[in-house]
């Protein structure tokens, strides 16, 4: 048994792996907001979707059987599938300022989504055919940094999770050799978060609409992963989900986690070994974000 020492980032959050800075706006009158995950240069991504109601967009291209090695950008937003406008608004801007595969008069990105649904919390989504997702995703990506903000802001602005009120948060772990994983989650979930489990007695809330929750999130690594294996980390992140959330990966959840490598550390030895410990970590740090966003 090989004993792995790890102690939290500097910081506790997302961008503790470094290359990465994060943004979040908000509507405070309609509940609702974006993050924007922007990479200092383009990133490795792989993508896990296991609830039975998910809103995305550019998954696809994230499977390891696709042309697209490297992404520019991600995503999280609340809004349902009006949210996924968000990241028209991120790709347009990104474009203009020449970020992308380089292709005729215009750079082209791409930028993977997902979406959590919080049309339901009480805030004013009378927005006519303007939804405000588009310009909060504007929003988000000028202010990207390397201060990541927790609780009801960005995607998690109007987020409940189960009976209580949800929210956004990251946490990171690094260990005695320079690894660094991270997670950022929008807890939106049906079931409870952080409950306890009684054996035989389920804390299940009231059946409601398909897709109408989700806990959407990111993981990242400093190692230099492919897309494949960053397919496998997002896989073993959602571990992460079900110890802390139950039930978890409902109908009536879209919960989606992805998974980046920014390539800064490179692989010593054989990748599985390794790979298996950063899943492994990966789900730690997700508990952690998913226990600090329900906490406020």
């Amino acid at each position: 048994m090989v004993k792995i020492v790890t102690k939290a980032g500097p910081t506790d959050s997302f961008t503790d792996v470094p290359g990465i800075q994060v943004g979040q706006a908000e509507n405070k009158t309609a509940k609702t907001g974006v993050t924007v995950i922007l990479p200092d240069a383009p990133i490795a991504m792989g993508v896990d979707v296991r609830g039975g109601g998910p809103g995305t967009r550019d998954t696809e291209a994230l499977d390891p059987t696709c042309l697209v090695e490297k992404v520019h950008g991600l995503v999280l937003a609340g809004g349902s599938v009006f949210g996924l406008a968000a990241a028209d608004g991120v790709t347009a801007e990104l474009s203009q300022a020449g970020t992308g595969f380089a292709f005729g008069a215009r750079a082209i990105p791409v930028v993977p989504s997902a979406i959590l649904f919080d049309l339901a919390n009480g805030g004013d989504k009378d927005w006519g055919t303007e939804p405000p997702y588009r310009a909060l995703g504007v929003q988000a990506l000028k202010v990207v940094s390397r201060l990541v903000k927790y609780g009801r802001v960005g995607a998690g602005c109007g987020a409940t999770a189960g009976d209580r009120p949800g929210g956004i948060a990251s946490a990171s772990l690094i260990t005695d050799t320079g690894i660094i994983v991270s997670a950022i989650v929008a807890v939106n979930s049906f079931g409870v978060a952080s409950s306890d489990m009684e054996h035989g007695v389920i804390d299940m809330p009231k059946i409601g609409f398909v897709g109408a929750n989700t806990t959407i999130g990111a993981v990242a690594t400093n190692l230099d992963l492919n897309k494949t294996a960053c397919k496998r980390m997002a896989m073993m992140a959602q571990d992460g989900f079900a110890r802390a959330i139950r039930p978890i990966h409902t109908p009536f959840d879209g919960d989606t986690i992805f998974a980046m490598a920014t390539g800064e550390k490179a692989i010593e030895g054989e990748l599985a070994p390794l790979l298996a410990l950063v899943g492994t970590l990966a789900a730690d740090c997700v508990v952690r974000a998913i226990e600090k966003a329900v906490a406020g």
